[in-house]
């Protein structure tokens, strides 16, 4: 972790500093095939290369395309999928380089709510055994009267009634299970909660009623939220800094004020150009940036810059053959892009075939 001073896992670091570091983490998933002799023939690379941190007490929100590696980052920092390289530091120590059982007690501060709440869910416990599991599982459960009165306050906490911990996952509703699934990561008092497409799956009355829940619950209880979602209106409710990921890499990161003000990355503008505005007047006069192709095979990404086979405003020169990175253009924005300040000036202008203006 840069100027921390501390190399080994389980090393301390400033305690002030950030809750989260991820440097340069990678996720490739082998491609084998053969009958008699199983071989390795490429690989997927569903991360490849990602950096970022998180404050606490913040809400980092990661958008993109669905297939983008989104929920594989998320995994992998939590270390539910194991990463091919790279560091992952909580609070001070290498969550990627823990063994089993140091990895088993630091996982009670870091905790998942996953995209479908009803898989996610055990059909054959009921609630009651549901969320009691980590906290036995953590040594944190008491006497069965004290264990009752944490579940009930948990339940509470979430909108849900006492007398939920006697039924079954099936006989919820999408938001009620959610909610569900937010109380069982409470349950062990996490410090991280990574949030995967918490209310994609919800009717928009729903998807409201959760977001405001996830952000009351990080006021009380001080904690420190990565979303990932490719709803922008959500993330620009909720997340204070957001990252804007494509094949596998980031390509800009900056607040949420700044990136819905005005996004630098291609890829960020074509995004945002697609959510509609309330306002008749300025939803027929924008430019919608139309992008060409297919998301790229994660499994033979382009060369040069990822997003180069689709970008409009991609140049002869550089794009095709030179990876960008994500560097600091503007104080607190990042963005990965050869020509970034060509863009924002309007002295390279996107090609008219991929640029709609309604």
């Amino acid at each position: 972790m840069p100027d921390a001073g501390a190399g080994a896992a389980g090393t301390a670091l400033d305690p002030a500093g950030p809750l989260l570091v991820v440097e340069d983490l990678k996720v490739h998933f082998p491609i084998r095939r053969g009958v008699l002799f199983d071989r390795t023939v490429g690989h997927v690379y569903a991360v490849d290369g990602v950096s970022l941190s998180v404050q606490r007490g913040e809400t980092y929100g990661l958008v993109g395309e669905s297939g983008c590696g989104k929920s594989t980052l998320g995994r992998a920092i939590l270390r539910l999928t194991e990463p091919t390289s790279g560091s992952v530091w909580f609070d001070g120590v290498d969550v990627a380089a823990m063994g089993t059982g140091e990895l088993r007690r630091e996982r009670r501060r870091m905790q998942m709510v996953f995209q479908d709440p009803l898989s996610s869910l055990d059909p054959r416990q009921s609630v009651e055994s549901i969320l009691v599991e980590g906290m036995k599982a953590h040594d944190l459960a008491g006497s069965a009267a004290e264990t009752n009165r944490r579940l009930r306050q948990l339940l509470a906490a979430v909108g849900l009634p006492g007398s939920s911990l006697a039924k079954y996952p099936h006989e919820f509703s999408g938001g009620q299970r959610q909610r569900i699934g937010i109380a069982r990561a409470l349950t062990v008092d996490p410090d991280l909660i990574v949030a995967d497409e918490p209310v994609s799956a919800l009717d928009v009355s729903v998807q409201a009623q959760v977001v405001n829940l996830l952000e009351d619950l990080q006021r009380e209880l001080g904690l420190t939220y990565l979303v990932i979602a490719h709803d922008l209106a959500v993330v620009r409710h909720i997340a204070d800094r957001v990252g804007v990921m494509y094949l596998g890499a980031l390509v800009e990161e900056t607040t949420s004020e700044a990136l819905y003000a005005e996004p630098l990355h291609p890829y960020s503008r074509a995004l945002l150009s697609a959510v509609p505005v309330p306002d008749p007047v300025v939803e027929d006069s924008r430019e919608r940036i139309l992008l060409t192709g297919d998301l790229p095979s994660p499994a033979n990404p382009p060369t040069g810059c990822r997003f180069h086979t689709r970008c409009p405003w991609r140049q002869p020169t550089r794009c095709d053959d030179e990876r960008p990175e994500l560097v600091e253009h503007r104080p607190g924005h990042k963005v990965a892009c050869h020509w970034v300040d060509g863009i924002a000036s309007g002295e390279i202008t996107p090609r008219s075939e991929n640029v709609d203006v309604l």
